[in-house]
């Protein structure tokens, strides 16, 4: 069972996430809160295993949903967070990753209407790795791109897009698949994409993912 804390403070999305994720058999809601300070006191009261998190609640409605992050990094580092956003935010996506991508995700609140969507990221924080919405995914390759280093240029087109794959934490085999591509193929895509950017690390598991994501967060504003 993955406890859940949510933290959200528009009523309806709040209760709709809630209502949402009562149907699923292997999560549990422990607690919905409405603001940073509800929050702060559920996740010490519950310690659950998935945060799921607005960006901007009270009492400042600015970044507390990125300040909840930190704290639980520093008190609670294997708690996972998943961010909520109405649009791609890269500051915040900097923020969220910059002390690694490990149990960390960044949702739009569009997908959050896939029930789907939205309980996989949960699982995959959970565990540990990282849930990144693919269109945020799409905007750090296109900031990486312009970047003044331009460190990302050396790649072809088709290796952007299996980066872009990896950093959605896609499979081989799923990148085969979705690139109509031979999962061979795929790998020597991978292999060249990371002796091109110097990217280190088992490319058959997760480091592969958190390497690519951080090459791609950490990229020049």
């Amino acid at each position: 069972m993955i406890r859940v804390v949510l933290a959200e403070d528009n009523f309806l999305m709040r209760e709709g996430v809630r209502q949402m994720l009562l149907t699923i058999p292997d999560l549990e809601v422990v607690a919905a809160c409405a603001d940073y300070d509800e929050a702060l006191i559920a996740i010490d009261e519950q310690r659950p295993d998935v945060l799921v998190t607005d960006i901007r609640m009270p009492p400042q409605h600015s970044d507390e949903g990125i300040r909840l992050a930190e704290y639980c990094r520093g008190a609670y580092h294997d708690l996972g967070v998943l961010l909520l956003s109405q649009y791609v935010e890269v500051g915040y996506v900097k923020a969220l990753l910059q002390q690694g991508t490990d149990a960390r995700g960044y949702l739009l609140k569009e997908r959050v209407a896939d029930v789907t969507d939205l309980t996989t990221a949960i699982r995959d924080v959970a565990a540990g790795g990282s849930a990144i919405d693919p269109k945020v995914v799409e905007s750090l390759v296109l900031r990486r791109t312009r970047a003044e280093d331009g460190s990302i240029d050396c790649l072809s087109p088709r290796e952007r897009e299996v980066l872009g794959a990896i950093a959605q934490g896609r499979t081989n085999a799923a990148i085969a698949e979705a690139l109509v591509l031979s999962i061979r193929a795929v790998e020597k895509h991978i292999n060249s994409i990371f002796a091109k950017l110097g990217l280190t690390g088992d490319q058959q598991h997760h480091p592969r993912v958190r390497a690519a994501l951080m090459f791609l967060a950490n990229g020049h504003a």
